[in-house]
């Protein structure tokens, strides 16, 4: 079985997830003509992306506000795209926690050889579920139960060590003049993330953008790129393209 087949049979399991709202082991492999055990296999990538909840002989789709929290989908399917279609064959990366950073996981199933580093558990969950196999790195460091991730001097010894061609961020806001906001205080991590990358892609919707918050990230100087959705105003656009960072405003597909 190869991994397109394996891809394509789990497309189509989540296909009848969503109209069923229900499946059963037993039936999928009758119909894909597979074993049970890969079958299980299938269901728990597809729990472990978030795209489903198991249950004893089968699974179940998710709730629905479950799927309207995850999702906000459209926008975030969007910047996802665009960010992942700026990533080649055997890149070296750093993925950030947050949403929309992990909204990128699915759209690397295709890359070869990637070698990705990330101070998030849902992260490193979905990246294992990927049949291309990318090598996983962990910062390791102290939990931080606010960003759901690792932190700390521990982490950013650990990436000090390493050498990557991209870090993908996200961002509680943006302000225009001046670069990326937080509300968390735990700063550091961000900056060491990309002093240790070539190329700075922040990933953010466009209804933060303008939202200023007190704690500078990352100031415009060491971002490359912002993606956004088309919702994005035009003096915006043209204050942070004067910033000297290139700006991409994915389609949202209705």
């Amino acid at each position: 079985m190869t991994k397109r087949n394996t891809q394509q049979r789990r497309h189509n399991i989540l296909a009848q997830v969503n109209e069923l709202g229900e499946v059963a082991v037993e039936k999928l492999a009758e119909q894909f003509q597979t074993s049970e055990v890969t079958i299980r296999k299938d269901l728990t990538a597809l729990e472990k992306s978030g795209l489903l909840l198991r249950r004893y002989g089968g699974a179940i789709a998710l709730p629905k506000e479950i799927v309207s929290d995850e999702i906000d989908s459209k926008r975030k399917v969007a910047i996802a795209k665009a960010a992942a279609a700026l990533i080649k064959d055997h890149n070296r990366i750093i993925i950030d926690s947050g949403r929309t950073t992990a909204a990128m996981i699915p759209e690397l199933a295709n890359k070869r050889g990637l070698v990705v580093m990330t101070n998030a558990i849902k992260v490193a969950s979905r990246l294992l579920s990927l049949e291309n196999e990318p090598t996983l790195l962990m910062t390791g460091g102290t939990w931080d139960p606010h960003s759901e991730s690792f932190q700390g001097q521990v982490a950013e010894n650990v990436l000090c060590s390493y050498d990557f061609d991209q870090l993908f961020i996200g961002a509680d806001g943006i302000d225009v003049k001046r670069g990326t906001t937080t509300f968390n205080e735990l700063v550091g991590l961000s900056q060491v993330m990309a002093k240790a990358a070539r190329e700075v892609i922040v990933m953010v919707e466009s209804d933060k953008i303008g939202r200023k918050i007190p704690n500078l990230e990352l100031p415009w100087k060491i971002v490359t790129t912002l993606i956004t959705d088309t919702g994005l105003a035009d003096d915006k656009r043209k204050a942070i393209e004067a910033c000297g960072v290139k700006l991409i405003c994915a389609e949202i597909i209705e």
